[in-house]
């Protein structure tokens, strides 16, 4: 048996004026996810566990079959993974965000969804001005990277002891026009944090790469911000939990991150950037292709969320129709003849367009081939999911039933 699962991250939404009163997903041409839940099984699965925060780490765990209340121990380490760092037990690993400031504002969470190359410049200058022998800046994928504090569960200020993996802190992406000083970390400890926050913006401004970037009148990445921090998770292996091995196609370190440490191999996809400009051609074709010697593989497409982060519905109709397409069209036809392949489409969490953030509100799901027979829903969307008997209000326990380990 074969199984492919495909998240369009922050795919669903609420209805929208603009729309006639339709969601993006009812807006968009979908015939692919329509033949799936038309064929196949529609449902709900509440992906962020109430008093969560709704984010992607937190809902893709849950979609990958992890409870987020026993595992979850925050986005940072799961991106560190990925990147190949070896946290000890006591560190803390922060995501650490290239963000644009202007006159005390946060203006653009992305720097201008900063080029990979300008950033890892960027981020190696901070090392050498800010770095020490406790503190480290890493180098990723655009405008995000990490921080790593060592021994930073049991970090020294004087003669006081401080656990900065509670720190208090603000997604960037939540806090868009609105001020630094008024969102910065808190907690006991948080005065390290900001010391570095407000130490980045003199190192960045003067940099040559931020120089250029002004010149060019694109967002100059002119400052850090700490969040989502975390220390060392401890997961059990995906195939201990399904018996079967697999891989994982995304373009963002959080999602190889937790692949690799739950034992999933990620694959690497020439042109896959996290945002609209993402291969998803590329990414179907090498997901088809590790199913020749895998069983699994969870193909993951960031820009639906991108898109509502910034307001843009007709982006997001745009990415949805890409992923539509692209990736549930090519699984599709790929494994048109085959009766042991079963795959899944789904978002993990909605961003809504209204909001420009993520939301906590139960996901819907389509399931389609070997072994599930077809319900009486007609179409996918948030709507028809709804009114589905299908539902999941502990959303880790939908893998469970994607890969028939229950009724």
């Amino acid at each position: 048996m074969k199984y492919v699962v495909m998240v369009a991250d922050g795919m669903s939404d609420y209805p929208l004026a603009e729309l006639g009163d339709k969601t993006p997903i009812e807006a968009a041409k979908i015939p692919n996810m329509t033949f799936m839940a038309k064929n196949g099984k529609v449902g709900t699965a509440r992906t962020i566990p109430k008093g969560m925060t709704p984010a992607s780490d937190v809902a893709n765990l849950a979609i990958l079959g992890y409870d987020p209340v026993k595992y979850y121990s925050g986005r940072g380490p799961l991106e560190a993974a990925n990147m190949g760092i070896d946290l000890g037990e006591n560190d803390v690993a922060f995501r650490c965000n290239l963000i644009t400031e202007d006159k005390g504002v946060l203006t653009d969470y992305s720097a201008g969804h900063i080029t990979t190359k300008e950033a890892r410049i960027l981020m190696a200058g901070l090392d050498k001005k800010l770095g020490t022998d406790n503190i480290k800046f890493y180098g990723g994928i655009s405008y995000r990277h990490l921080v790593v504090i060592k021994n930073g569960r049991h970090f020294s200020i004087g003669k006081k002891e401080a656990d900065l993996s509670k720190i208090q802190y603000m997604p960037p992406h939540d806090m868009v026009g609105q001020s630094v000083k008024e969102n910065l970390p808190k907690g006991r400890g948080s005065e390290i944090l900001i010391k570095l926050i407000e130490e980045s913006k003199d190192v960045l401004t003067k940099h040559d790469v931020n120089k250029v970037r002004v010149d060019l009148k694109e967002n100059p990445a002119n400052m850090i911000w700490l969040w989502g921090q975390g220390s060392k998770p401890d997961l059990p292996k995906f195939k201990e939990k399904y018996g079967v091995t697999g891989s994982i196609i995304s373009a963002v370190d959080l999602l190889n991150g937790i692949g690799k440490i739950i034992g999933l191999d990620p694959i690497t996809v020439p042109g896959a950037t996290g945002y609209y400009d993402t291969n998803y051609q590329g990414k179907a074709d090498y997901a088809v292709a590790s199913l020749e010697n895998k069983d699994f593989v969870f193909i993951h497409v960031e820009a639906p969320d991108e898109a509502g982060h910034n307001k843009d519905i007709r982006a997001k109709i745009g990415a949805i129709e890409n992923f539509d397409r692209c990736i549930v069209g090519t699984v599709l036809n790929h494994f048109k003849d085959r009766s042991d392949v079963r795959m899944m489409v789904l978002p993990d969490h909605p961003t809504p367009i209204l909001l420009g953030t993520h939301a906590a509100d139960p996901i819907p799901f389509a399931i389609y081939g070997a072994g599930i027979e077809k319900d009486n829903i007609e179409v996918f969307s948030e709507n028809a999911a709804r009114s589905s008997k299908l539902s999941f209000p502990t959303g880790w326990q939908l893998m469970d039933y994607f890969m028939g380990k229950t009724e």
